[in-house]
Formats: C-alpha cells, sequence, structure tokens
C-alpha cells in the first residue's frame, strides 16, 4: 500500500467558465473551479466554484457518521471573484452551522472591501440570506500577493505582510502566499501557493502565459511538488481565425506544460477546461500529452492525490 502523507490534494471541480451537467462531461468533471486541500487537521478550499457544495455535503456526513462533534474550522481561498470561482459558495452548507468557522481571503476589486462585494453579488440582493444572517463564524478578508498567511495546525491564523521579517513558523504550520497576474479580469487573479511541511502545491487558474513564459510566475511556482495550472484552450482553438481566444486569460495545454518545465515542478495537472469540451476531446488530449511524460496529469473531479 501506498504511503498517504497527511498534504492531500482532491480534485471537486475542474471546469472553467460554467458547470457542464451533462453525461458525456462526467470522467473529467462537470463542476466549477474548486480544489480541495488538507494538511494535518487543516482544511484548506481553493476557489469556491459549484465543486465546493460537495466538500460540504461530505464534511456534514462524516461529522453525523463519525459523531464527531468537533466545530468545522475551513480556510477558503478566492482566485478571483468571476461567477465560476464563487457561484457555490452560497450552497455550502456548513456555512450555516453555527458551530462552523470559515476564514475567506481572496483579491478585492477596485480596492473595495471584498467582503462588501460578495455581499452584493452572491447575498444580499441574489440569495435568500444577507451575509450578515449568515449564522456561522464567517469572516471574509482582503488578501494581495503582499500577504502571507499561517495557519496553524490548531486553526489559529495569522496574517503578515511579506516583506516582515519577523514571521513566526512551526514545522506544521501551513503558508499560503500568491502572486497576481493582471490577464484576465481587470482587477487581476492571483495565483496561490501552499506550503507544508516542505512540500509545496502552486494553484494557477485563470492565468494566460506569455511568449516566453512569465517569468515572475516561473519565481514564485520554482521547484513545487504540484502545479496545477489553467489549460482552458487547445492551442487550435486559441489562434482560431474565426473566434481567437488570445487575451482571454486562459492557457493551452502547452503554455501549461512551458510554464511547468522552467519552474521545474514535479507533476503538472491540467486544470480550468473549456466546457465545450467534452470527455472524449478531453481522453484524446490526454492520449496526446501524457503518454511521453507521466508527471503530466489531467485533473479529474474526485481525484485524490498525496504530497
Amino acid at each position: 500500500m501506498a504511503y498517504q502523507s497527511d498534504f492531500s490534494i482532491k480534485f471537486r471541480g475542474t471546469r472553467g467558465s460554467y458547470p457542464t451537467a451533462k453525461a458525456n462531461f462526467l470522467k473529467y468533471g462537470g463542476n466549477t473551479a474548486c480544489v480541495e486541500v488538507r494538511c494535518g487537521k487543516q482544511l484548506i478550499i481553493l476557489d469556491a466554484g459549484t465543486g465546493i457544495i460537495d466538500i460540504g455535503i461530505d464534511e456534514i456526513k462524516n461529522s453525523i457518521i463519525n459523531q464527531d462533534k468537533t466545530p468545522h474550522n475551513a480556510t477558503i481561498f478566492l482566485s478571483h471573484i468571476h461567477q465560476d470561482h464563487i457561484q457555490g459558495l452560497q450552497f455550502y452548507r456548513p456555512l450555516f452551522n453555527p458551530s462552523s468557522k470559515i476564514n475567506l481571503f481572496g483579491l478585492n476589486s477596485n480596492d473595495e472591501n471584498l467582503k462588501d462585494t460578495l455581499k452584493t453579488i452572491l447575498f444580499d440582493k441574489v440569495f435568500p440570506l444577507g451575509i450578515d444572517e449568515i449564522r456561522s463564524n464567517f469572516n471574509i478578508n482582503n488578501f494581495s500577493q503582499n500577504n502571507i498567511v499561517v495557519i496553524s495546525q490548531s486553526g489559529d491564523i495569522k496574517v503578515f505582510d511579506s516583506l516582515d521579517e519577523n514571521i513566526d513558523i512551526k514545522i506544521d504550520d501551513i503558508i499560503v502566499s500568491a502572486n497576481k497576474t493582471m490577464a484576465h479580469p481587470k482587477n487581476g487573479c492571483l495565483s496561490i501557493k501552499v506550503e507544508y511541511k516542505g512540500k509545496s502545491l502552486v494553484y494557477a487558474t485563470d492565468k494566460e502565459s506569455y511568449v516566453g513564459a512569465d517569468k515572475k510566475f516561473i519565481q514564485f511556482s520554482h521547484n513545487c511538488d504540484c502545479l496545477i495550472h489553467d489549460a482552458q484552450y487547445t492551442y487550435q482553438d486559441y489562434i482560431n481565425p474565426i473566434q481567437p481566444k488570445q487575451g482571454y486569460g486562459h492557457s493551452t495545454f502547452e503554455m501549461a506544460i512551458e510554464t511547468a518545465q522552467l519552474s521545474k515542478a514535479k507533476k503538472l495537472f491540467f486544470f480550468h477546461y473549456d466546457p465545450d469540451y467534452d470527455d472524449d476531446k478531453l481522453a484524446m488530449l490526454e492520449e496526446e500529452f501524457t503518454r511521453k511524460n507521466e508527471n503530466i496529469l489531467f485533473a479529474k473531479e474526485n481525484d485524490e492525490i498525496y504530497l
């Protein structure tokens, strides 16, 4: 039996743009962007697309089965606030449990407070409950590439400035940092790095690479153990003369590979598939891109890996 570390990654939503609830989209997944990360006792969730809904259902179900009365504790990081990265948040069931403690960090828009933005676009005007009516201990925090978030195994959270030299880090603390890119949303998008016990995961969705790659991002992701990288388009769709995708803020599979090679990532997972790409097309692409390299993989919904 393979050793299973206490640093695990589970793909909960791999689709970009909008969910695809169709029979021929089941193998690679139809839920929008969400990755579940476990570091020791702590649950970290990267983006809150529709994939986050099943995390909440499983958390409630497991607590009932195991008769676990420990309060639910989770930390959510949003890369940005486009709909496919937040549309599951209102349906994350632990959010409405009074004993839950949920901390959310995300990039604020136009120097606005993130809580005010989410209040407007997710809750008060478009949902039965206002954000201030949520019964859990729900804290929303602005997050930028200038911040470092340190999460202890007891769930305590400290936020530091990236230039702060007095960061006290214990061996089992989780360190979360970010790199901002401007290619996609007008206000930018955060790639997120999670470091734990000498291992690192970099999550880079809605990221369009440059010719010759993004040098700043290469430095950010250098030597990571796992790179989850946007690969929404084939090269043919990207340069399509009728409706080219250049400038849309998403990468091709080739761009993701070049980035992984330059950053010396140990494993690359393609992610954020175009909603027009069904299982047959993705299976064909998987055969093309993975047959010569066992460290290049396609993210599939509910697949779990250990670092």
